[in-house]
């Protein structure tokens, strides 16, 4: 079965760190993009950040830019997002998708994972 499961959510207070990973099953990492997103109480789920099916290239949204870091270890089949600085306006489901490249759609979803930063 092919999947992708977010895990690392949870509570957090202003300021502290969290790492999500998002664990791929039943096919192999290596040949696609992975995307993070997020959806805040209320709004749309939106791109945070993307990384190359390499690994070389990342892109980041500015709301997160300079605080977050994406990355991937192909050899477990997972990809990270290091969330530094964490500020209460990062409260929302995260998760991760496949994606062709980082300008393509997503073609398979985790069932994402909670992020809640308190003030």
């Amino acid at each position: 079965q092919l999947q992708l499961v977010e895990s690392g959510g949870g509570l957090v207070q202003y300021g502290g760190s969290l790492r999500l990973s998002c664990a791929a099953s039943g096919f192999t990492l290596d040949y696609y993009a992975i995307g993070w997103y997020r959806q805040a109480p209320g709004k749309g789920r939106v791109e945070i950040s993307c990384i190359s099916m390499s690994g070389d290239s990342t892109n980041y949204a500015d709301s997160v830019k300079g605080r977050f870091t994406i990355s991937r270890d192909n050899a477990k089949n997972t990809v990270y997002l290091q969330m530094n600085s964490l500020k209460p306006e990062d409260t929302a489901v995260y998760y991760c998708a496949r994606l062709p490249n980082c300008y393509g759609r997503g073609d398979l979803w985790g069932q994402g994972t909670q992020v809640t930063v308190s003030s």
